[in-house]
């Protein structure tokens, strides 16, 4: 039998995605951490169930243009075929049964880890699932437990709440976002 394939899921409402999710999802395969990276657009985060989000396909079709080109990155609208809110072991137990061919790899950030023990079924996540963990600002990283990987990769000061606001005041996130992202929202005259 082959070995699985190594997929990293990396979810999120990405409203909208930005530069540091891609370099993020980058840096797991430059680091071999994975063999490939899958963005999990999620229609609701438990975390922010009274959060308004733009429209799912809206934002699953700008994170599908971003990452176009972008070679073993692919972009996921599997977490909306599940119940609201998605939590993570609900889509992990799921996703495992339905692609037995890979060994999912949960990908967070260090504010999710700060409050992992908080998540539902998070010791069965822990059991089951190795982590990635990578660095946010003012997120200080302890010990980390068996299974679970800090993503050594530098600092990225990017946030889509801190994007959505600049678009908001009629400032440039060139910068910040792919061009075709910064485009779409343009385009469709988003978060104004």
């Amino acid at each position: 039998m082959p070995e699985p394939i190594r997929t990293a899921l990396f979810g999120g409402t990405f409203d909208p995605i930005h530069n540091g999710h891609l370099a993020i999802a980058r840096s797991v395969l430059e680091k071999g951490l994975a063999d490939e990276v899958w963005l999990l657009v999620t229609p609701c985060n438990p975390w922010k169930k009274n959060k308004k989000l733009l429209d799912d396909n809206i934002r699953l079709e700008m994170a599908a243009k971003a990452v176009e080109g972008i070679s073993g990155i692919t972009v996921s609208d599997y977490e909306m075929h599940l119940p609201i809110p998605s939590y993570t072991a609900n889509t992990l137990r799921k996703i495992s049964v339905d692609y037995p061919d890979r060994r999912f790899i949960l990908t967070i950030g260090a504010d999710n880890w700060a409050k992992f023990h908080n998540w539902c079924e998070s010791a069965f996540i822990l059991e089951n699932y190795p982590i990635i963990v990578y660095p946010r600002e003012d997120c200080p990283i302890g010990l980390l437990p068996s299974g679970v990987t800090l993503l050594d990769m530098p600092l990225i000061n990017i946030s889509s709440t801190e994007i959505r606001q600049m678009v908001k005041d009629g400032d440039s996130i060139e910068q910040k976002v792919p061009t075709s992202v910064a485009g779409t929202i343009q385009e469709l005259n988003l978060y104004r």
